[in-house]
């Protein structure tokens, strides 16, 4: 009798599906796995078909065509879907594109090429985006200097970047782990990399990787930071023209006046900063929220998301879609943006309330865009160095990492639906 009603069961959820007219892949708390929710998202898309995406429905939802293999697929990874008539279809959209309801349709298109610039070697950290590219089964391609510098990056769309220190200062790991083998391997490979490359100093490399990076964002790229890579990538270029580098860094010691020597007009983020030039202080300017180590509360640590418009603003609506909007915090090299120190065309999408820390930001560069997002891992309050990954079956709907994966779909949208 069971496997009677097993039977009975499969053909009704069949039968629905047959003469269902749309799928809706809910966002909201419904979502078994949020996480993976991008990740088939990004394969229908790769498959050459359309989706829809919901902004500010149900937490950013998704809605598709029928289709037998996305069914197949989206349970053999645990996803949630719902089933809807034409008539439920019209009315999600009436509703989105009524002027009482802050709701708006983006139509995505194409899966972007992804990109993650990671340095060779083993090092004794994880990137939080290569996790979740991994745990939502989103293809990517890695990239590093030498592949920066030869034009390698007009072959992506979207390019990642995480705990990387772009001023040559090894990110000012020196003082207390000089002589830790990760170490040393990463000083090695950067400087044979440099002299590859013909550079005298990795720190001169380093200022050119910042500028190709900057010319693919202003030719209609879309990068997405995390850690110290966000503050050493806008310091890198103001310091274009400065030696910023201690002598144990480059072998000769930093210019001296390098804070008055700084080009604010280089940068696409920050402005009026000064640099720390000690090599033993783990910072490198006063751009970040500095943290105090006996006063940490990761169960009062939170930041807040603004709420944007979506039909005049649906760019950062889309990078800001999620089924919370207030997210836990968690701590980084770099943690947090100082507001007083970023341009006023940046658009801050989430701040910690009551205080000078902004969290997330966007800023549009040419025909592309840049978004920052303090902190190094969202479900790991103080990722230490060492420390073994997260595992992200256990987080599989973490607000944090939607944050990371909003991002990652956002160049497929179509972009005349879309304004800059």
């Amino acid at each position: 009798m069971k496997n009677i009603w097993l039977i009975i069961t499969f053909f009704i959820t069949n039968l629905s599906i047959l003469f269902g007219n749309k799928i809706l892949i809910p966002m909201d708390l419904a979502q078994a796995d949020h996480l993976k929710s991008y990740g088939i998202i990004y394969w229908h898309l790769s498959n050459g078909h359309n989706v829809d995406w919901l902004l500010n429905y149900r937490g950013g939802s998704f809605m598709l065509n029928p289709d037998d293999k996305f069914i197949t697929e989206a349970r053999i990874r645990g996803i949630s879907f719902e089933v809807i008539s034409d008539n439920e279809a019209e009315q999600i959209q009436n509703l989105l594109k009524s002027d009482k309801f802050n709701g708006d349709v983006v139509l995505l298109e194409k899966a972007p090429k992804i990109g993650v610039y990671v340095t060779p070697g083993i090092a004794p950290w994880d990137d939080a985006v290569r996790m979740a590219l991994e745990y939502a089964e989103i293809k990517y391609e890695t990239f590093w200097d030498e592949e920066v510098l030869n034009d390698k990056l007009k072959e992506i769309d979207w390019l990642h970047v995480h705990h990387e220190d772009f001023t040559g200062q090894y990110g000012k790991f020196w003082a207390n782990y000089r002589n830790q083998p990760w170490y040393i391997q990463q000083v090695q490979i950067n400087e044979s990399m440099a002299k590859k490359m013909g550079y005298a100093k990795v720190s001169e490399m380093k200022k050119d990787v910042v500028l190709k990076m900057r010319e693919f964002i202003a030719n209609g790229g879309y990068m997405f930071g995390m850690c110290s890579a966000t503050d050493t990538w806008d310091i890198a270029l103001a310091a274009l023209n400065v030696d910023i580098c201690p002598e144990m860094f480059d072998g000769d010691p930093a210019d001296p006046n390098a804070n008055s020597k700084l080009d604010f007009t280089q940068t696409l983020v920050f402005e009026n900063f000064i640099l720390e030039l000690d090599p033993y202080v783990y910072e490198y300017s006063n751009i970040d929220v500095p943290i105090d180590p006996f006063g940490l509360n990761p169960e009062g640590d939170f930041f807040t998301l603004f709420d944007f418009s979506a039909k005049f603003d649906p760019i950062p609506t889309m990078v800001t879609q999620n089924h919370a909007n207030i997210i836990r915090g968690f701590l980084g090299q770099t943690t947090g943006f100082r507001k007083k120190f970023i341009k006023n065309n940046v658009i801050i999408l989430g701040e910690k309330e009551g205080t000078d820390e902004v969290k997330y930001l966007l800023v549009n560069f040419g025909k592309g865009f840049l978004a920052w997002f303090g902190g190094h891992d969202p479900e790991d309050y103080q990722h230490l160095v060492g420390d073994p990954p997260t595992d992200l079956n256990l987080y599989k709907n973490s607000p944090g990492y939607r944050l990371i994966l909003n991002n990652v779909l956002f160049p497929a949208a179509k972009k005349k639906t879309l304004k800059t």
